[in-house]
């Protein structure tokens, strides 16, 4: 079920949450002379899913990069659960709670499944030189990581995988160890850049479900994906981008009969079933 109340007022671009996990002001950023993103104001509702959509070159996946510390906006500001993230290095922000999957995996292929899953704890004694010597010092806590790793990768199905290289994983084996790896963290927010892509069907159902369980667990998701059946299945919230600037929000099913999204997607010449976002033909029908 979706959740509602999210917003206060008018649901539009720059609209005021209820209680709003990330809080975006003024941020851009340009490369030479085009303005890859320019957000004036925008709030991610806590608690719920939100899906930032858009035509490709609209500015998702750096939006995405400057949140997380990975790249660095000419001008803006943004917090996090009230706490500034300007400036924040993308080790801290994870730290934090803030954490992040990529479009295009990030598992590292010579360690294990189990190996990746332990290197995402934070907080080990370990890997500190001096307390590293003493195995008394970090032995517990080793063994808790491995039992927390081991809870997850079951929740995910890969535990039978656990002392398979990561390399030997398939396409969407490793989005669900990426997913799984985030977890690790005990994160706050999570954010998914394109969880779907490049991912066998088979798998899409599951990880829908991990999606919707993180919601249950009591963790915000903000995701980018261009799948709209899977927006207005599991969204609570979407933002739309446009040429760098969020164009619409709202619920999905009043966004998705926004002019501003329609033109925003017919902008880019995008091969999109337009009778699906405007709600015209159902997801049935369309499949």
């Amino acid at each position: 079920m979706k959740s509602t109340g999210l917003h206060k007022g008018e649901a539009v671009p720059g609209a005021a949450k209820v209680d709003p996990i990330i809080v975006i002001d003024g941020v851009t950023r340009t490369f030479g002379g085009l303005t890859a993103v320019d957000v004036e104001h925008l709030e991610i509702p806590r608690n719920a899913i939100t899906a930032l959509i858009g035509p490709n070159g609209a500015g998702k996946t750096t939006l995405f990069n400057l949140l997380t510390g990975f790249d660095k906006p000419d001008a803006g500001t943004w917090t996090f659960d009230g706490k500034s993230l300007h400036g924040v290095p993308a080790y801290r922000a994870a730290r934090m709670g803030l954490v992040r999957t990529f479009q295009l995996t990030k598992a590292l292929g010579l360690l294990t499944v189990l190996e990746n899953m332990k290197l995402g704890a934070t907080k080990q004694t370990g890997e500190h030189f001096w307390q590293s010597l003493i195995p008394g010092m970090w032995r517990k806590q080793e063994f808790d990581i491995e039992d927390r790793a081991m809870r997850i990768l079951e929740k995910f199905k890969l535990d039978a995988k656990k002392d398979d290289f990561a390399a030997s994983l398939s396409g969407g084996q490793r989005k669900l160890l990426e997913m799984a790896r985030a977890l690790m963290v005990q994160p706050r927010l999570v954010m998914l850049d394109e969880p779907m892509a490049g991912v066998n069907p088979a798998l899409t159902q599951s990880l829908l479900d991990h999606i919707l369980d993180l919601k249950d667990e009591g963790m915000t998701v903000l995701f980018v994906e261009h799948d709209m059946h899977m927006v207005r299945h599991i969204a609570d919230w979407v933002v739309v981008m446009a040429e760098g600037r969020i164009v619409a929000e709202g619920p999905p099913d009043a966004v998705m009969n926004d002019p501003a999204v329609i033109d925003a997607y017919l902008g880019a010449h995008q091969e999109i079933d337009l009778g699906v976002v405007t709600g015209r033909v159902s997801a049935e029908e369309a499949k």
